[in-house]
């Protein structure tokens, strides 16, 4: 099993015909990805080609999901444009919406999650890398790979990846990979301050997921999403999960890379998040280098 998507899953993209989403379209249908769809207005009736691959264009996200039974959206469209391209996902009554774009205005984002209310839709991201769930053929092709993660690297097996962060989520999948240790999902959910599912909601799926025995959770300075994930997995989760928090010489104030990577107070330091994932029974990694090491150990495989 996985989390959020399978190999079966079917895809639609929003903005396929622009370069970034063309891109990471071929890598995806490179992948196996069942990426039935793509979503550019005004440019319905074409057809988007790659290979063997001959995907139809849509003028509206309803129009392809009825058409074609995707039920997951990945979208890659310019900020401006963004957040009704959510929007659009959720009218057309889809499982998940992931949004890879970067510089959505916080305002946009407060009113996606308040029209997001009682609805059936799933939000992944903004500014994130997306999400994969391996396959198990040659270098775990035949998975779902949604987003912009290098689909090689990954490896089917047993540990689910949440982070913040992309290029932190690429590194710890490719520790576990070349120690031969593979993944059930791994999930970019993004580092802006508003954001559609947390480190929790993930942690929850994984805890219940049977494939997954084991989890790797990395966070940022700023907000307080990571120390709820741990007090809840202190009381609910027995699977091993290991932690690395980004940003410990990040001065208050100043905004890292993320926009939602700012100290605001003495709880959202780096130091303060690793000292309560330990109290919670988490094993936190003092390196990015070695969060694959530090969860082998806690899980007895090191």
């Amino acid at each position: 099993m996985s989390i959020l998507v399978t190999p079966e899953t079917r895809i639609l993209v929003q903005g396929i015909t622009g370069d970034f989403g063309s891109r990471h379209a071929k890598a995806s249908l490179d992948y196996g990805t069942q990426l039935v769809a793509g979503v550019t207005p005004g440019k319905g009736g074409q057809v988007f080609e790659h290979g063997s691959h001959k995907v139809p264009v849509y003028n509206t996200v309803a129009d392809a999901a009825k058409q074609s039974g995707a039920t997951v959206a990945v979208i890659f469209v310019p900020p401006p444009f963004a957040a009704d391209a959510i929007l659009e996902g959720v009218d057309a009554g889809l499982d998940l919406v992931v949004c890879i774009t970067e510089g959505i205005p916080v305002n946009d984002m407060i009113r996606v999650k308040s029209a997001m209310q009682g609805s059936k839709t799933r939000l992944i991201g903004p500014n994130c890398p997306g999400l994969v769930t391996p396959g198990t053929g040659e270098k775990s092709h035949g998975g779902c790979r949604i987003g912009i993660a290098p689909g090689y690297i990954h490896k089917r097996g047993n540990v689910g990846v949440v982070s913040r962060s992309g290029t932190l989520t690429y590194e710890a999948v490719w520790q576990l990979t070349t120690r031969g240790y593979g993944q059930s999902t791994c999930v970019g959910i993004g580092g802006d301050p508003v954001n559609g599912t947390s480190h929790l909601d993930v942690l929850k799926m994984f805890n219940e997921d049977p494939e997954t025995e084991a989890i790797i959770m990395i966070g940022e300075i700023g907000g307080t999403a990571e120390v709820e994930a741990a007090r809840w997995a202190k009381d609910n989760c027995k699977k091993p999960i290991a932690g690395f928090i980004a940003g410990a010489t990040a001065p208050p104030g100043r905004r890292m890379g993320h926009a939602g990577a700012i100290v605001g107070g003495e709880d959202d330091t780096a130091e303060a998040k690793k000292r309560i994932l330990a109290e919670c029974g988490i094993a936190v990694s003092d390196s990015p280098a070695d969060m694959a090491t530090t969860l082998l150990k806690l899980w007895g495989k090191a």
